[in-house]
């Protein structure tokens, strides 16, 4: 019996159905997390809840250039992605930082 769970996990983790991480190359879903963000209420690209610890991503809100992984600057056009604040069943979970944003 414990053969099979075993046998289960691993399919599980390596398929993917294991939701909620962000890949290496600081993506989910193909896009990439950096980039201009605008914050929604409906039809967002991801789903986020904010956490103080263990999260997904670091974040770091910046005002220019967010081109490296974890560094958003808000807009309201024109975005990179959408974002969707959430308390509950989130896409990822990130965390605000001042230093060193990225995932962990």
């Amino acid at each position: 019996m414990k053969h099979w769970l075993l046998v289960f996990l691993c399919v599980a983790f390596s398929t993917g159905l294991m939701a909620g991480e962000v890949g290496s190359d600081c993506t989910f879903k193909g896009k990439k997390l950096a980039g201009k963000v605008q914050f929604v209420t409906s039809f967002p690209d991801f789903k986020v809840q904010i956490v103080d610890s263990f999260p997904d991503l670091k974040v770091k809100k910046v005002t220019s250039f967010p081109s490296e992984c974890g560094k958003w600057q808000e807009v309201t056009s024109f975005p990179d992605f959408k974002v969707q604040i959430v308390t509950s069943f989130p896409d990822f979970k990130v965390k605000y930082v001042d230093s060193f944003p990225g995932v962990p």
